[in-house]
């Protein structure tokens, strides 16, 4: 595994990061990943792939709500659960992050581990909305023999800690391309000083990036002209970037909205342009929430911050800074990698300044 830019010399923005530089940096967030990568038995085959799951906080995601909103950049995905996210603002299960043929049996996993643990879902209460985002590994997996089953997911959120976060060529990001060159998971975060407030608030995010060609990627802005790297001609197919932000600010489903569209400028700054076959979407909550399933209160209070206080730029300001260095991270950590019918995907050297 490779550097986190910064220790190449390269600094994101003006805001000071979190003590791992990682979304498990916004206390009780939980990463876990499976990665799978074998050869299979037919010819030039290979798993070349993986599931990464995100948990809000390590109880019960059903019974223990967190506020949340979604935002799509570009809408050529197939994630599932996120009409339902921004019509209640709640999310209620892990967030799970994967291909795009293992949707399907992402949402089967995760479902069952929901049901395991709420015995009363579907028998005395309602129905439970599963998160899935996708992206295409197709160059390097193996896509359509379906390498990935629901147990997969189950093992995902079983692995899942608050340690800093795996980064560069696991769990789902194991066969994603970005730039022409190895992506995959990548991971920042951000700390917001506010004054009056004892401790800051922290942002994180972490990114599932598989977008963009080579000559996309704004290098001045990065590495030192003396370093050199031949441009590469890969380009995934369909590319696209799922981008999870956490937060432990106290804000409501439509303030976060307007925060994580921020996480589209850090996407523009490495050099995306929401291509017309890159699914570009944002999944964003707050754990200042925990909002129960069950109660007999006709009214609940929630504490928000007011929109008119410098707060809330710094807040956009967190969530565009750290996207754009968990996008770097997640190629500057990646390795390169070999797939399916001994396709190629090399990492990105960056150099140091």
């Amino acid at each position: 595994m490779g550097k986190k830019i910064r220790e190449l010399g390269i600094k994101i923005g003006s805001l000071p990061v979190g003590e791992n530089n990682c979304i498990t940096d916004v206390e009780g967030v939980k990463v876990g990943h499976v990665t799978l990568d074998y050869p299979l038995n037919q010819e030039g085959g290979y798993a070349c792939t993986g599931v990464t799951a995100i948990l809000p906080h390590g109880n019960n995601l059903f019974q223990q709500k967190v506020t949340a909103a979604s935002y799509v950049l570009n809408g050529f995905g197939k994630t599932t659960g996120l009409v339902q996210v921004n019509e209640l603002g709640v999310i209620e299960s892990p967030i799970m992050l994967t291909n795009t043929f293992a949707v399907p049996a992402v949402a089967q996993g995760t479902l069952e581990y929901m049901l395991e643990t709420n015995r009363d879902i579907g028998v005395t209460t309602g129905t439970v909305n599963i998160v899935v985002g996708e992206c295409n590994d197709s160059y390097l997996n193996s896509i359509r023999s379906f390498p990935i089953t629901p147990d997969h997911a189950k093992e995902a959120i079983f692995n899942a800690s608050t340690k800093v976060a795996e980064e560069g060529a696991v769990g789902a990001g194991k066969g994603m391309v970005c730039f022409g060159y190895k992506g995959g998971i990548g991971s920042s975060s951000r700390l917001v000083q506010v004054e009056g407030l004892a401790s800051p608030y922290t942002v994180g995010c972490i990114v599932l990036s598989n977008f963009g060609n080579s000559s996309e990627l704004l290098k001045e802005r990065y590495i030192k002209s003396s370093t050199t790297q031949h441009d590469s001609t890969i380009s995934p197919t369909d590319g696209s970037i799922m981008i999870v932000l956490a937060t432990d600010a106290p804000l409501s489903s439509r303030q976060l909205n307007r925060v994580i569209k921020r996480c589209g400028i850090g996407l523009g700054r490495t050099g995306s342009h929401f291509s017309h076959g890159s699914g570009d979407i944002v999944i964003g909550f707050t754990t200042a929430h925990h909002i129960s399933h069950t109660t007999n209160e006709i009214v609940e209070v929630r504490t928000q911050l007011r929109e008119d206080h410098a707060v809330m730029n710094l807040l956009f300001t967190a969530a565009a800074e750290a996207t754009e260095e968990a996008i770097l991270n997640s190629l500057s950590q990646a390795e390169t990698t070999t797939g399916r019918n001994g396709h190629i995907v090399h990492a990105y050297s960056f150099g140091e300044k």
